[in-house]
């Protein structure tokens, strides 16, 4: 009853503002939180936790309203380098940050 998602185009402080929220929270309604909460977090949020559900239903046979957000982790994935150049030949630093997400479901 896990679900990850890597290097996901949004820096993890972003995300975790968003997964504070939703932390400990039973399935269900974390699920029409984010479906409604105005936040780019929230979507990606949303995927992921949609698949675990789907994951705990398929594989192991749970019920969908029995299950509670039990881990959701937030970490930094890879960083992409970009530069913007400025006067006499030099460059600013423009870093695009990614998240790492893992999420796992426990039943109540």
């Amino acid at each position: 009853m896990k679900a990850y998602a890597k290097n996901i185009r949004i820096s993890p402080k972003k995300l975790r503002v968003v997964a504070e929220v939703i932390r400990g929270q039973n399935a269900i309604e974390a699920l029409q939180f984010l479906k409604f909460a105005p936040k780019k977090g929230a979507d990606i949020l949303y995927k992921v936790l949609h698949s675990a559900v789907k994951n705990a239903e398929n594989n192991d046979n749970q019920n969908s309203a029995d299950l509670y957000i039990d881990t959701l982790i937030i970490n930094k994935g890879i960083v992409y380098k970009r530069g913007n150049p400025v006067s006499r030949g030099r460059m600013h630093p423009i870093l695009k940050r990614t998240s790492n997400i893992r999420l796992e479901l426990q039943v109540k």
